[in-house]
């Protein structure tokens, strides 16, 4: 049985001086205060599950694309001999879907974390056609985030630079304390 989510939503109005920025058309995705963040399209409908944070560009079941977010504290400790490229490498070969293709694993050397994604190409059983699947692990002490895409083939010239400025702004562990504020320097 699948527990309800307690999840509550809640607007707050921004200070005049906030240091929140994002692109025109984006607005920024804050979970757990901090523990992971980035830019999305700012019309996009954000819909809680047990397991992650969906973002859809419409409200389910009319959406075209999911973009979802979990993350895990982990222990302190040294992960560099746990790379990402290989448990995205690992997670792929585990999928039970007809895949098509398999794109390279992309690395970013950023110097605030380390990042790895993968897309695969596969045919939808459901719909009968062909969508995409991007997987992203990114990972900054002893915090790992979980970002998975899928969209349809017929959506991916337009959501190509949705995934970019995910992928571009993601970042970890940067904590705010007043989330109408954002990041305040001491």
């Amino acid at each position: 049985m699948e527990r309800k989510v307690r999840w509550r939503k809640q607007t707050l109005r921004l200070k005049d001086n906030h240091t929140w920025k994002a692109l025109p058309g984006y607005n920024v995705f804050v979970l757990d205060r901090g523990a992971v963040r980035f830019n999305f399209p700012k019309d996009w409908v954000t819909v809680p599950a047990s397991d992650c944070v969906a973002l859809y560009d419409r409200r389910p079941p009319n959406d075209n694309c999911r973009l979802a977010v979990s993350y895990l504290r982990l222990p302190p400790m040294d992960w560099t001999g746990l790379p990402l490229d290989e448990l995205i490498a690992s997670v792929i070969e585990g999928d039970q879907r007809r895949i098509l293709a398999r794109g390279d694993i992309i690395k970013a050397d950023r110097a605030d974390l380390e990042l790895a994604w993968r897309e695969i190409r596969f045919q939808d059983p459901s719909e009968n056609c062909e969508a995409f699947s991007r997987i992203a692990l990114a990972r900054e002490a002893n915090l790992q985030a979980l970002i998975t895409f899928h969209f349809w083939a017929r959506d991916a010239a337009w959501l190509e630079s949705v995934w970019d400025e995910v992928m571009r702004t993601v970042e970890l562990g940067r904590f705010v304390s007043d989330p109408t504020a954002g990041d305040t320097l001491h």
